[in-house]
């Protein structure tokens, strides 16, 4: 579902992402591990291209990913992504922000993309809020409308970029619960977070990241009770001793 082969990126003399080698088969929860600046936002963001890269290939579903123009956009449109910062649009109601996409982008009637809407809000447990304005919400709550918003363009693939990383503690659990079910449902999902009880009991699979490389790549059982590098073993012996 999401190839990327020999991915090189530099910002300035710094290089972030080094000879990246990644497949991720469709249905798949691939969770990408690593401690701050080790790359791990950056792959995230250059699998829709936010982040153009210097070289290398990046597919999605099998097809290249454009440079730019309406082939890019298309292929934007199969890929949801959920930010630290839900960035949805102010002076919008949670039912407009969430069937904006479909209506302007997948053409969709107006009616039929609030009818998805709503059913989308029910699943992420706040379709009573559709007519609030995202100020009135939590962050719990605001960041579940924007897993909702990019669910309704019925994306191939959903990349997560730390999405409870700007929460309060208790507000966690709500957005990572949603993430949970999507992963039991099948859908293929690429998450960078620091949650590691969501990486162990929702992830197929964890990369480890460290110095914009992939350090390892295995199961969370194995990466978690045997990693094989030093560096994943000092970031393991940093975060799981607290």
């Amino acid at each position: 579902m999401v190839g990327m082969y020999d991915v090189e990126k530099h910002f300035g003399s710094l290089h972030v992402l080094k000879n990246i080698q990644l497949e991720v088969p469709a249905g798949q929860v691939l969770v990408v591990l690593g401690p701050s600046g080790s790359g791990k936002s950056t792959l995230c963001r250059t699998i829709n291209r936010l982040e153009p890269t210097d070289s290398g290939r990046i597919t999605i579903d099998g097809v290249p990913l454009a440079a730019e123009g309406k082939a890019l956009a298309q292929l934007r449109a199969d890929v949801g992504m959920v930010f630290q910062s839900f960035n949805l649009f102010a002076h919008k109601t949670i039912l407009q922000n969430v069937s904006l996409g479909p209506i302007k982008v997948r053409k969709m009637k107006k009616e039929a993309a609030e009818e998805l809407a709503v059913s989308l809000l029910e699943r992420v447990g706040i379709a009573s809020q559709k007519d609030k304005l995202p100020a009135q919400l939590s962050g719990g709550q605001q960041q579940r409308v924007a897993i909702a918003r990019a669910l309704a363009m019925k994306p191939k693939v959903m990349l997560f970029d730390e999405p409870t990383s700007a929460l309060d503690p208790e507000m966690v659990n709500e957005v990572l619960d949603v993430m949970t079910s999507l992963a039991k449902e099948g859908m293929t999902m690429i998450c960078v977070t620091h949650e590691m009880g969501f990486a162990r009991k929702a992830a197929d699979r964890v990369i480890f990241m460290s110095e914009g490389e992939i350090v390892e790549d295995s199961t969370p059982d194995s990466f978690f009770t045997d990693p094989q590098s030093a560096r994943a073993k000092d970031f393991l012996s940093k975060i799981l001793t607290h």
